[in-house]
């Protein structure tokens, strides 16, 4: 037992003594991404943007004289794999930070670990569990799900549609969403009519759909990041459902809408700017960010399109970036110049961190979109 407590004492003090350990002329980066596997549909354009961006930093001279080495390891989207790669990058590779996973359930996992070792993580996924409460070493770029949650719940309230059913898949990203949606729905004065939870390999929903159909709901609002997205909104549509769909933000996916065809015809959805910056005025504070990562990505990428996903890495990279900018490499000032970014521009919005939120964005990061003829566009009331 003493032996174990010297060998953790010896790795904590490896981890938190990155900079004199490390190779000083390279930083290097864990990413963790389900590369492969069901959510590939994240993972994928988030290995490829963050390629994309060290290699641009590289071509430069590097981030403040160090060159960026990248070891990125595809979890498939397995929290147990997430684990065994985290510990992988930290006591091995003795990464500067870890950016990543692409889950929250991957995330929620690794969260205590990358505190233990006092490694920075910079989150690519929703769950506002993965930064409240707040953890020292844990950040997250995309908006938080009860800020989706409540700009659903705006456009019900403004469309006097009180009586609605939530569908939600079976992972953390589901969980995550289903309860925010019953602690806020109240205050919006609305009813929760029907509850399901469904599996997120789900392939036909018709049950779930059926049961919703009979709750006589005016509403169904679906929380998940799975193609169950477009399987639910085909099998509503199929009963003869036609109330309002909402999905939440994980929908912000091309290939959602059309996998989904004609049935995700007016879903609506809260989202990052990204899917729609081309018709953003031009002195719109974020618009020369996106319209640069969208440019640059599909350029590289094509046919593929950009996706807000993808838009996640770009943002923890620009705030790593950041920090080592302000704070050198020393791991411990770079954390706490995290905190102290305000205004910093990204896809996802402008982040204004604080030592109390490791998130930095409020709720008008938020637009809400709809899908017209296949395209996403902006909504209106």
């Amino acid at each position: 037992m003493r032996a174990q407590t010297m060998i953790a004492a010896t790795a904590l003090l490896c981890a938190a003594t990155w900079s004199a350990a490390a190779d000083a002329s390279v930083i290097k980066i864990g990413a963790l991404f389900a590369v492969t596997g069901p959510a590939s549909f994240l993972g994928a354009p988030e290995q490829r943007t963050a390629e994309m961006f060290v290699e641009q930093i590289n071509a430069k001279g590097g981030l403040g004289g160090h060159r960026i080495v990248l070891i990125v390891k595809d979890t498939q989207g397995s929290p147990e794999k997430a684990v065994s790669f985290a510990k992988q990058l930290i006591e091995e590779e003795q990464v500067f930070a870890i950016i990543g996973p692409s889950t929250s359930g991957e995330t929620m996992r690794i969260k205590g670990l990358c505190e233990e070792s006092r490694t920075l993580l910079i989150s690519c996924a929703a769950a506002e569990d993965i930064v409240k409460p707040v953890a020292r070493y844990v950040f997250k770029t995309p908006q938080t799900d009860a800020d989706a949650a409540r700009r659903i719940l705006d456009v019900l309230k403004k469309r006097k549609l009180s009586k609605v059913a939530i569908l939600s898949s079976n992972t953390g990203f589901g969980s995550a969403g289903k309860k925010q949606l019953e602690t806020l729905a109240p205050e919006y004065g609305i009813t929760i009519a029907a509850n399901e939870t469904y599996d997120k390999t789900a392939t036909d929903l018709t049950d779930v759909a059926t049961k919703v159909k009979a709750a006589n709901v005016q509403a169904v609002i679906n929380w998940s990041i799975e193609p169950a997205q477009a399987i639910i909104a085909k099998n509503i549509r199929q009963i003869g459902l036609t109330v309002p769909l909402f999905q939440s933000h994980g929908f912000g996916n091309l290939s959602y809408a059309k996998a989904a065809g004609q049935a995700a015809e007016g879903i609506i959805f809260p989202c990052g700017r990204l899917l729609v910056a081309d018709v953003l005025p031009a002195k719109h504070p974020q618009r020369a960010v996106l319209m640069k990562y969208k440019t640059d990505y599909e350029a590289r990428y094509a046919p593929d399109a950009v996706s807000t996903f993808g838009g996640h890495v770009y943002d923890a990279l620009l705030i790593l970036v950041s920090a080592v900018e302000t704070a050198g490499t020393d791991r411990e000032k770079a954390r706490a110049a995290i905190e102290k970014i305000q205004g910093l521009v990204g896809t996802a919005g402008v982040f204004n961190f604080s030592a109390t939120d490791h998130c930095g964005l409020a709720k008008d990061a938020f637009e809400m979109l709809t899908v017209k003829n296949g395209r996403f566009v902006l909504y209106k009331d």
